[in-house]
């Protein structure tokens, strides 16, 4: 069996570091660096405490607030205009440069980030909803039908953020709002981030992690992600009792991208 010592993921800095490239893309930043490996260190040799520590750090890349802002906000706009299973709407290639598109020059922490983060959104979602793509889905809806099909598509029933329907549609109808603003409130909506919180959650272990399609090989199929999703779901998404992100940082496939 290969032991921490063995692979270079056992230590806690080359740990923290590869979150920062995988989840965020970037380099980390020092203070940023310290704290995550400090997390993991101040457990010293307690093998218990370095596991859950491990896991906790690892999946806080995913619910950082530069993760929810960048990667987050992909994987939601993505469900919001093409449906049905997210690893089928959004492939890795896709979500890599996007992600990076907008978390490009965004340091949580460091000045000036919520303004380049809140225009690196813009940005790409103007760009989004003027893509080829996304005009043969909606160019030919009206208004109403354009917002009600972007909640459907996130699985938002139409009862839900109903408040929220009516005032996009309103704005849209006046002028006061546009299709890429539009965009943004639904897939930041409380109903619609909910919806897709864990089926995004499930895709970072293969993007993040694996660096790879959850039906790229060694699978032929969706099996492996549909089983962690419904595990997730099962425990109201609380991924320390589903054992998922403890599953895939010590799986042979993750281990295998730095050693044996």
């Amino acid at each position: 069996m290969t032991t921490a010592s063995q692979n270079p993921l056992g230590g806690a800095q080359f740990f923290v570091r590869q979150h920062y490239l995988d989840f965020l893309s970037r380099e980390p930043d020092a203070s940023g660096l310290s704290f995550w490996a400090n997390q993991i260190s101040s457990c010293g040799t307690d093998v218990n405490c370095l596991e859950v520590k491990r896991i906790n750090v690892s999946a806080a890349f995913y619910l950082s607030i530069e993760f929810q802002g960048t990667g987050f906000l992909v994987t939601r706009v993505h469900a919001a205009t093409f449906g049905g299973e997210l690893p089928t709407s959004l492939r890795m290639r896709d979500f890599l440069e996007e992600t990076q598109s907008i978390g490009r020059g965004v340091v949580v922490g460091q000045s000036g980030w919520e303004q380049t983060l809140e225009t690196n959104r813009m940005t790409f979602l103007n760009a989004w909803v003027s893509s080829q793509a996304f005009l043969t889905a909606f160019g030919g809806k009206t208004n109403e039908d354009y917002v009600s099909t972007l909640f459907a598509n996130g699985g938002v029933a139409a009862n839900e953020e109903v408040p929220l329907r009516n005032s996009l549609i309103n704005g849209l109808n006046s002028g006061t709002e546009t299709r890429a603003t539009a965009l943004r409130q639904i897939v930041d909506s409380h109903a619609f981030t909910q919806q897709t919180f864990n089926p995004s959650f499930v895709l970072m272990q293969y993007y993040g992690y694996l660096r790879r399609n959850p039906n790229d090989s060694p699978d032929s199929d969706l099996a492996g992600y549909n089983f962690w999703l419904n595990k997730l779901n099962q425990f109201s998404g609380n991924f320390q009792n589903a054992e998922m992100v403890k599953a895939f940082i010590n799986s042979g496939e993750y281990r295998g991208r730095f050693g044996k």
